[in-house]
């Protein structure tokens, strides 16, 4: 072991974090309960002399010679663009900038989604309370827009946006400001009363400037991190205090929102996922790269993916498609060379910091850094909050910071005074995201890039992907795959203590985080990790990700820690690989010289996973039971029928496809109690877990799906479009009545191409229906009623001809229900699972135009 690494468990454990008791490290475990309290029998070994830690960073600087290609930034006079729309609305925006390619892409937005980019920049810029009130569900009292305001307001990043956006580059500039002239001009012509239900004649729709833009960008940053700890950072205040904000002056503000509601965050609540593939010349018929983009991602709410292409002519020319408010360039596409597409990566992005107390100091506001006092800083926010139709009061709260990031406190487990395996602690989070800067950088980059090469000298300079793996393949048919997520970057030391040391293992091992000592300068980040020393692979045949760590991106070739990389927060290696995955890995492990119309159909197949290994074992067992009753519980479940329907099923989740439902439902209690006959080996990451470990037990199983099915009002016979479907609101939250049949399958029976409920909250105080679902399941009373999943989706090659693309928005262009473009596409899925050519070339896009429309800021 390293002298330096020495050093730092010798300072772990002289403040009781590295050797302790076996009752502190089963509180450890737990995280609650005896987590809490002192434990008497912690060995502690103090150490006068805390290590001093070594100078400078231990990493060379990250040096890139990546420069942008010529691209026009700024329009020499009056900015203006055309937007030519062709089939389904897709628009086409050309214009001689990138300030003209922001302003025609705004507008373009505006005409489709104008509510969804308006509602998160009152969001972002700390003003849903002014207009909305304190509550996100009105009357409720429980303060959801309060503590959204004041924690976003202590996150900073609206006074970061003011204090430097004159520090960005030249091109992200005049993307925001292009972007917000577009959408002003769109308001400015529309007139606030005409825009699209349910915003219109809002107070809040108002003209907007590069500030909110890059607030707004800033905001999205932190929603892989910072975003999901708003209420543990909300009520975190020191032993004592109380965290409720207070009324300056007036009242009028009741709140029935408690501490002991804040449960453990989920870092990923909307479940984001994706599949990506890019193929290379050992892989493809023609020899040139192909790509497979396939985002799992929300078709309501804030993360919604708008279609569009961009063209400056000699200088830049792409199709794809950008989450909402990307000013002007595409988050996943492809130009003339390259095509790329993102999966949500399992890197950690924040980290939390426990901070030792000192003990001497009963205000609870010091903490001890290498023996040094430091101080926990109060800072004091207010907001606006809207108390009826023409009245409003402002309230007051403190929020507290440290040198680590600002405190949190999660009630029972990470608690602000609280003794952890022996030390007096307070909890800081650090998002490596606060801030990012890189983003529209990075994403212009790929926008501009020519191959490979260049896309590695990219990643080596920015980082602006936030939570993202990337798939990039480019005409020749190299592959690359990165992981480029912002990740805290921790001193060999740090990580080291955080592998060996039992009490941080077992925190990591049930917390959404790893927990990092903040008792030693050694400990600090250093910023985020180069992409030099992040998860990397180049290859001729293929790379993949579909939500798995990095290790398995090519089996051929695994990706793993050594001495020269440290993997630790980007990943686990030699970990059981996800049913979805392991369908990945198959498919391509089948395919061999594809051509485009094999790729479109390996994405739209529905095959599941689960089945394939499973399927023909169940229904042996099935069969061989007949109809004598399974005991669950209580009760006496005859599973002849179910079983029946499991022999009619044609193994896809198509709209026809009896014994679908059943299997999903068998899948969802697999998923739950998984019975495997060959267990996982680390050594057969593809093929294990495998087999039907116990007829019995999955027989109780399958009779649990029965009882699911008959209790949500459906029979075991019905095909699964008959009780999965789509179904959009009315602009007031009603349901509209209008369902769609839906095939597609979901990632509990192993399919590629997933489909679920959303749940509850999808980003915006935007109104819409929801169907609950029955206990342990996605089935409610209605069915599955299909809200995320599948989006922007496509698959395209490189020809000698220039790039060929076919692709779908499955919830269709335009959030506004008056557009025509409002289901088209997704009556198009619904009637059969298809995709629809992409217009890349000129001559294409003018063949298939349905409306052309100049603007300008001179109109």
């Amino acid at each position: 072991m390293s002298n330096s690494v020495s050093k730092a468990r010798t300072a772990l454990t002289g403040r009781g974090v590295l050797r302790v008791s076996a009752l502190a490290i089963a509180c450890s475990f737990a995280l609650t309960g005896c987590l809490g309290s002192s434990s008497s029998d912690s060995e502690v070994v103090s150490t006068p002399n805390p290590p001093t830690p070594p100078p400078g960073p231990p990493y060379p600087p990250v040096q890139s010679d990546y420069e942008f290609p010529a691209v026009t930034s700024y329009a020499s006079g009056e900015v203006s663009a055309e937007i030519r729309r062709t089939d389904y609305g897709v628009p086409y925006i050309t214009s001689d900038s990138l300030e003209g390619i922001a302003y025609g892409t705004a507008f373009a937005f505006a005409e489709d989604n104008i509510c969804i980019l308006a509602d998160q920049i009152v969001r972002f810029n700390s003003q849903r309370s002014a207009y909305f009130g304190p509550d996100a569900v009105p009357g409720s009292g429980d303060s959801g827009n309060v503590i959204n305001d004041f924690t976003y307001k202590a996150l900073g990043i609206r006074d970061l946006a003011e204090e430097n956006i004159g520090n960005l580059s030249t091109q992200s500039q005049a993307l925001l400001q292009g972007y917000a002239a577009g959408y002003n001009q769109y308001l400015s012509e529309t007139g606030v009363d005409n825009i699209a239900q349910p915003c219109a004649g809002g107070a809040w729709m108002r003209p907007i400037t590069g500030v909110d833009m890059l607030t707004y960008a800033l905001g999205v940053a932190l929603l892989p991190g910072a975003a999901n700890f708003l209420q543990p950072l909300f009520i975190a205040a020191p032993p004592g205090e109380d965290f409720a904000p207070t009324p300056m002056g007036a009242t009028g503000y009741a709140s029935n929102f408690s501490a002991s509601s804040v449960s453990m965050p989920d870092v990923n609540p909307s479940e984001l996922g994706s599949n990506g593939w890019a193929l290379g010349s050992e892989m493809t018929a023609s020899g040139q790269g192909m790509l497979l983009a396939n985002p799992h991602f929300p078709h309501v709410g804030n993360q919604r993916f708008w279609r569009f292409g961009i063209e400056i002519p000699g200088e830049l020319k792409v199709v794809g498609g950008s989450l909402a408010g990307m000013p002007g360039i595409v988050n996943i596409g492809y130009n003339e060379d390259i095509a790329w597409t993102h999966t949500f990566s399992t890197a950690e992005r924040f980290i939390v910091y426990q901070l030792e107390l000192d003990e001497s100091d009963s205000t609870g506001l010091t903490y001890l850094v290498d023996g040094k006092q430091h101080q926990i800083e109060p800072e004091t926010y207010q907001i606006q909050v809207a108390t009826g139709p023409d009245s409003s009061i402002m309230l007051e709260k403190t929020f507290y910071h440290s040198s680590f990031g600002p405190l949190m406190t999660i009630p029972g487990a990470f608690e602000w005074g609280m003794d952890l395996v022996g030390t007096t602690s307070a909890f800081a989070l650090h998002d490596a995201n606060l801030p990012n800067w890189d983003i529209f950088d990075h994403w212009l980059g790929l926008n501009l890039a020519s191959d490979i090469d260049e896309v590695e000298s990219l990643f080596a300079k920015y980082s602006g992907l936030i939570f993202n793996n990337a798939m990039v393949v480019d005409k020749d048919g190299d592959a690359f795959f990165t992981d480029g997520s912002s990740v805290p970057d921790l001193r060999p030391e740090a990580l080291e203590t955080i592998r060996t040391s039992l009490p941080l293992l077992a925190i990591r091992g049930q917390a959404p985080f790893t927990l990092v000592p903040g008792n030693s300068e050694i400990f600090r980040p250093l910023g985020k990790v180069p992409n030099e020393r992040a998860p990397r692979l180049r290859r001729n045949d293929f790379v993949q990700n579909s939500n798995n760590s990095f290790w398995l991106t090519n089996p051929d070739a695994p990706i793993i820690t050594n001495d020269e990389f440290d993997f630790l927060l980007f990943g686990p290696v030699n970990d059981q690989q996800t049913l979805r995955s392991r369908m990945a890995q198959k498919k391509l492990m089948e395919s061999n010289s594809i051509t485009l119309l094999e790729l479109e159909e390996t994405l739209l197949s529905n095959r599941a996973y689960l089945g394939e290994e499973l399927l023909p074992q169940l229904i042996s067992a099935c069969t061989a039971q007949g109809t004598t009753p399974v005991e669950v519980g209580e009760s006496s479940v005859n599973v002849a029928q179910a079983c029946a329907a499991l022999a009619m099923w044609d193994g896809r989740m198509n709209k026809d496809s009896v014994g679908a439902l059943v299997f999903r439902e068998f899948a969802e209690k697999f998923s739950r109690n998984p019975t495997w006959a060959v267990p996982y080996n680390f050594k057969q990451p593809l093929t294990t877990p495998s087999g039907l470990g116990s007829d019995a037990a999955a027989l109780r199983l399958l009779a649990q799906a029965v009882q699911t099915i008959e209790a949500a009002g459906f029979s075991v016979l019905d095909p699964l479009g008959d009780v999965q479907f789509v179904e959009r609101s009315l602009p007031n939250g009603v349901a509209s009545g209008n369902r769609l049949p839906w095939g597609g399958a979901n990632n509990i029976e192993g399919g590629f191409n997933v489909f679920r409920s959303q749940g509850a909250d999808d980003g915006t105080l935007l109104p819409r229906h929801r169907y609950p679902s029955l206990p342990g399941t996605q089935l409610s009373e209605e069915g599955y009623h299909i809200t995320s999943g599948s989006s922007w989706m496509f698959v395209m090659e490189f020809t000698e001809e220039g790039p060929v693309g076919r692709g779908l928005l499955t919830y269709s262009q335009s959030s506004d229900i008056r557009s025509p473009h409002f289901l088209d596409q997704t009556e198009l899925y619904s009637d059969m699972p298809q995709l629809a050519p992409i217009w890349f070339h000129r001559e294409d896009i003018e063949a298939n135009t349905i409306s052309v429309r100049n603007v300008g800021s001179e109109e």
